[in-house]
């Protein structure tokens, strides 16, 4: 018996599903007839940083939570390095627009103006210069004019010397020149002991090394870092592997390879690791080969997955009949995401006792429910509660179960199959979600006792869910229309808006206590134990101006060396106290709101429970941008909508990104079909215009929000409708609409059964909110 084999003769399934109430097959193709939905770099003073201009009402603070005075970062002295790279910084400011233009394009016409600039000027100008271009001949695998244009850049200038040196040697390495190499990275470390390529230029050396066929020259190197962080790296277990493989070390070579192979399956050094182990004809074991395939499946990278089973279980000739009838059943479940097994597929499959039989059953009941077989579905699921009560497999049917029933509006079944779930698997993946949707619907077919029973458990047993955000608020709304417990409701609202003050349900909660007025405060409350509040980030607006780590960010941006600015910037503040702003700020300073925006998303700083005033204005300008502002201001007033609105739609729909076009083949800042916005603007008296035209910041905001103001005038002034029907198309939304059992929008965006949609429109309302919070004060 092989590792991976239970008792029964077959895996424990190590894979995991991941299902979500998404949008039904069908309806993609309805969304195609609207839309697709889915200066300097800093000032520097004497002081040594740079206070930046706090938000509106700095000095107020909010009830429960903990806001510290602004945080002071601390203190640089200017140095004579801190001199130097700002004196090379200002020297290659225009460069920067050329050299970015040069990255993303690396057409003719930019290489040409980047070199006429680099022959034009001298000193680190030039030197920034030859940086850009040797930085893309690289990405263009254009090796030798690399290497050759990075030692223009050494000759020019020295303040990127660390770049110039590693990234020529690197260049030397990859257009195989080794000898080039190995004297630029002897002693880095001792030349450029503060440099971003520390960690990496032992392994480049020890590559240089094995392209000249100096294994023993490469462990030499490598070992002294058996100890530290670089050698957990795969680069680096990969190279010292290669290393030992070549100097006839075996066995230490195989060791590497393994853990590359299992432990790190989807880095390209796997796809090494296993050419290497076959070339040494090495086999690994059915276990390790099931383990791999589990973990490429858990990827749902399902083709992939397919492959190797099957390849596993034609192969290996040590395998037992029942081990080959598993990796046939696993090998059909990956078919069948892929949308390619039938029913007779699976009737064919053998017959099993182990977790593959509970899988079998999983599958024949997932091609019932997707025939629509209700009967049928239901008698599978029922059969793999009955002889597989502890499978993933039962969670799995549980929860799709569940998720058909919300579709097809039969809320008693899918209340019944989300419980079920949440009884057998309470601390799974799919519980906290599923257990909201036992709550919601609950409410939903106005079984208000078990609704606040299943939402107060939800807010205790998930504290720290998404869900827990929607329960506070829904149970907030019980107590106050159906228990007419008015002070629990405000407590409950209050706790809200405290907790997750900047969320979708928090401005549905302060519209709840307004509405309430002094009613809410009529008896004392208890205090919500389990509602958890965020603590302070203590987010700075200053930056230590005359931070080498910061200059040079800022200098390797007018060099368009894009991808190394965050890295340079945490190795001066690995907390992320000051560098996320500043990695922001320097993407925006040459027109990159979208990137800026990203880099702040990235940070997962948490906005959203955290009051306005709280964070400096600097963030809130990035996070929330208002790029084409003036544009968009008048074409929001020419058609009537409010700006806040266009603002926070399209922030969801491109990030402020012109030129983003989506899989749908939807175009530009407000997401276009082409047919829609040729459509629109014959209508506009704009003629006939180009697919093109519409990545044109000022043509897809005229013409979206005329679209806009058509679809809110179609659901008569609705705007949650028409944000829906953005993202799900009319039919649907006509159909949500005619079931008419929601009290009020609020429940009626909460009841959208598809997720996607439902955040969708969550997510621009709060914009929009968010918009007005931090540009009016309100």
């Amino acid at each position: 018996m092989f590792q991976g084999m239970t008792k029964a003769s077959g895996w424990v399934v190590a894979m995991v599903l991941a299902s979500a109430v998404a949008m039904p097959e069908g309806a993609a193709a309805q969304k195609t007839t609207k839309k697709k939905h889915a200066t300097t770099a800093g000032s520097k003073t004497s002081s040594g940083s740079s206070k930046k201009t706090a938000g509106h009402s700095s000095t107020s603070k909010s009830k429960g939570h903990a806001h510290s005075a602004a945080h002071k970062v601390p203190h640089v002295a200017a140095t004579a390095e801190s001199r130097r790279l700002t004196s090379a910084f200002v020297a290659s400011e225009k460069l920067r627009p050329m050299a970015q233009q040069l990255a993303s394009t690396r057409s003719p016409a930019a290489y040409s103006g980047v070199r006429a600039y680099a022959s034009s000027h001298t000193g680190e100008a030039s030197a920034a210069a030859y940086l850009a271009l040797g930085h893309a001949a690289q990405m263009d695998h254009n090796y030798s004019d690399a290497e050759s244009d990075f030692r223009r850049a050494s000759q020019s200038g020295t303040s990127l010397n660390d770049y110039t040196v590693y990234l020529t040697a690197q260049a030397a390495v990859q257009g195989n020149h080794p000898g080039d190499a190995i004297p630029l990275l002897t002693g880095f470390a001792t030349r450029y002991p503060g440099s971003l390529f520390v960690p990496n230029a032992p392994v480049l050396l020890a590559n240089a090394y094995l392209a000249g066929n100096q294994p023993a020259e490469a462990i030499r190197v490598l070992q002294p870092l058996k100890a530290s962080p670089a050698a957990s790296k795969v680069d680096y277990r990969v190279t010292l592997a290669k290393a030992y493989q070549v100097s006839g070390q075996s066995a230490e070579a195989i060791t590497l390879y393994r853990g590359l192979y299992l432990r790190d399956p989807f880095s390209p050094e796997a796809a090494i690791a296993k050419t290497q182990l076959d070339a040494m004809a090495v086999p690994l074991s059915a276990g390790e080969r099931k383990q791999h395939a589990d973990a490429v499946f858990n990827a749902k990278q399902y083709s992939e997955a397919a492959a190797e089973y099957r390849s596993l279980r034609k192969n290996d000739q040590t395998l037992s009949q029942a081990d080959r009838d598993a990796l046939e059943i696993y090998a059909a479940v990956c078919d069948l995401k892929l949308g390619k097994l039938s029913k007779g597929d699976v009737a064919g499959l053998p017959v099993t006792g182990d977790d593959s039989a509970a899988l079998k059953l999983y599958m024949q009941s997932e091609l019932a429910r997707k025939d629509g077989d209700v009967v049928n579905h239901d008698l599978l699921v029922s059969q793999l509660d009955e002889k597989y009560p502890h499978s993933r497999w039962l969670e799995e049917a549980l929860f799709s179960s569940g998720n058909m029933y919300l579709i097809r509006s039969d809320f008693p079944n899918a209340v019944a199959n989300y419980e079920r779930l949440v009884e057998r698997f309470p601390r799974s993946t799919y519980a906290p979600s599923s257990h909201w949707r036992a709550a919601w619907l609950s409410y939903r077919l106005r079984r208000f006792p078990d609704a606040a029973r299943l939402m107060d458990e939800q807010i205790q047993n998930y504290p720290a869910g998404a869900e827990t955000p929607g329960a506070l608020y829904w149970r907030g709304r019980l107590y106050e229309e159906v228990e007419h417990n008015l002070p629990q409701a405000s407590n409950y609202y209050h706790s809200l808006s405290e907790a997750y003050i900047n969320s979708y349900y928090a401005m549905l909660g302060r519209q709840r206590l307004a509405a309430l007025g002094s009613q809410s405060v009529v008896a004392a409350a208890p205090p919500l134990a389990y509602v958890r509040m965020v603590e302070d980030p203590h987010l700075s607006a200053e930056l230590p101006e005359n931070d080498p780590h910061l200059i040079k960010a800022r200098l390797l941006a007018n060099a368009a060396l894009n991808e190394y600015i965050r890295p340079e910037l945490q190795l001066a503040d690995p907390d992320g106290t000051w560098s996320v702003l500043a990695e922001a700020e320097i993407y925006q300073s040459f027109g990159e709101n979208t990137r800026a925006m990203q880099a702040m998303k990235r940070a997962k700083l948490p906005f959203f429970s955290l009051p306005v005033s709280s964070v400096p204005m600097e963030y809130w300008q990035i996070i929330f941008p208002r790029p084409y502002w003036g544009v968009l201001q008048q074409n929001a007033q020419v058609n009537g909508l409010d700006p806040y609105l266009v603002a926070g739609l399209i922030r969801q729909e491109s990030e402020f990104n012109p030129g983003a076009v989506s899989k749908a083949n939807a175009y530009g800042l407000m997401q276009l079909l082409p047919s829609v916005g040729k459509a629109l603007a014959k209508k506009q008296g704009l003629g006939k215009i180009q697919t093109s035209s519409l990545l044109d910041p000022t043509m897809s905001i005229r013409l979206g929000t005329v679209d806009l103001r058509h679809a809110i005038d179609h659901y008569n002034g609705q705007v949650e409708y028409a944000l829906a029907s953005y993202n799900a198309g009319d039919s649907p939304v006509q159909r949500w609409i005619a079931a008419g059992d929601a009290r009020d929008v609020a429940e009626w965006v909460e009841s959208i059964p598809y997720s996607e949609t439902r955040d969708y429109v969550q997510a621009i309302i709060r914009n929009r909110e968010m918009y007005r919070s931090i540009y009016s004060g309100k």
